[in-house]
């Protein structure tokens, strides 16, 4: 099991919508349920709001117990500013990757922790940083 879980954005949207993959997703919620150390950048509320705000099964009070129920305190978050932006910038240009994306690989280095993403494309660019496809989360 890892020392932390490092929670991508396509994950955590996998929490509140019925989409492929929600079991993998809901391992994770679980593990952290149990006391694993669940991180994220700040961007992560950012991302699922969007996502869920143009999820035509949600409405304005849907988005904002969404990310109600993420602001639970115990997950860590982590501002994007100071080596964790600069690594994030690095890892977007090496790889052709959105800044986002990166921000949450760029964490897992930091924290030593492997990144998990629901993000195909994502994987596939940034195989040599260790990051996994949602569906190699094992319980």
């Amino acid at each position: 099991m890892e020392k932390a879980l490092i929670l991508d954005a396509s994950i955590a949207v996998k929490w509140f919508t019925a989409e492929p993959l929600r079991d993998k997703a809901l391992i994770i919620r679980d593990r952290y349920v149990r006391g694993e150390d669940l991180q994220a950048p700040s961007l992560l509320y950012y991302e699922v709001a969007n996502a869920l705000r143009y999820n035509p099964r949600f409405g304005s009070a849907d988005v904002r117990a969404a990310i109600r129920a993420l602001e639970d305190p115990a997950i860590i978050v982590h501002e994007f500013k100071g080596s964790l932006a600069s690594r994030a910038i690095e890892l977007a240009y090496m790889y052709g990757i959105m800044v986002y994306d990166a921000a949450y690989v760029a964490l897992a280095e930091m924290e030593n922790a492997t990144p998990y993403t629901a993000d195909k494309e994502v994987v596939a660019k940034l195989m040599s940083e260790n990051i996994r496809h949602l569906s190699e989360i094992r319980s």
